[in-house]
């Protein structure tokens, strides 16, 4: 066993960890403040991953792919501290956080729209911009404020760093031969961001979930985006989102 304790979404959180590795993965965001929360990890909660990947890989027509211990413990680790958080108002988010400045966008889309390429032609068109979280960060209710929070669990292309910046906007992706930006109601918007939250099992669990989606309304600008996946698609969203050149 391994004992650390991460801060995450501004909560420390005490880790009681089966592999060594789950702490290095956690490197960035470890702490010395005394935790809020504790979560223990079991050989139990690397079967049920291992059994959900399998599942997974089914549905989508692949062969169950063969993954180590020490990665689904990561796996277990953040299904565990994402339960935990509901306590504390925060949420996972499937998507990335593009930062400008001291303001954050999250876009999000289904697999395989091009959310990735997306945020790629900013880091390469959009001057002065990083990448606070690339694949699911943490979404917190502060008062009337969303923030946005960094996460070890960054994507393949381990896109991220640690911070917490106030959430401005959520860009909902879709492939169109036109690049073009606009305005979405909460209304047109909740089935996606639903969609793309992380929602427990439990009642309790997913009451919280769907009312911390709730507090969007009213507290971050919601977009739809067309893009086509070219340099001026980022462009096109920046000028949308903040009135800025690009």
């Amino acid at each position: 066993m391994t004992s650390f304790t991460v801060s995450l979404a501004g909560v420390p959180i005490r880790v009681e960890a089966l592999h060594a590795s789950t702490e290095r993965f956690c490197r960035d965001y470890l702490t010395d403040e005394a935790p809020a929360v504790a979560v223990t990890l079991s050989p139990a909660d690397i079967a049920a991953e291992r059994e959900r990947s399998a599942d997974e890989d089914v549905r989508e027509g692949r062969t169950p792919r063969a993954h180590s211990d020490a990665y689904l413990e990561t796996l277990a680790l953040y299904r565990r501290i994402a339960r935990e958080l509901l306590a504390f108002d925060a949420v996972v988010f499937h998507g990335a956080v593009v930062a400008a400045g001291d303001r954050a966008f999250a876009f999000t889309a289904p697999s395989g729209t091009g959310k990735t390429t997306h945020v790629r032609l900013w880091l390469e068109h959009i001057p002065g911009v990083y990448v606070l979280n690339g694949d699911k960060p943490l979404l917190r209710r502060d008062g009337e404020r969303i923030l946005a929070c960094g996460t070890p669990w960054q994507g393949k292309e381990n896109y991220g760093r640690p911070g917490i910046l106030p959430l401005d906007a959520v860009v909902l992706l879709e492939r169109s031969p036109v690049n073009r930006i606009e305005p979405m109601s909460f209304r047109d918007a909740l089935p996606v961001l639903v969609q793309q939250t992380h929602r427990p099992t439990d009642r309790e669990g997913l009451v919280r979930t769907l009312s911390l989606v709730g507090a969007l309304d009213g507290r971050v600008r919601l977009f739809r985006l067309g893009c086509n996946m070219d340099a001026e698609a980022a462009r096109v969203c920046w000028r949308g989102l903040t009135g800025g050149e690009g």
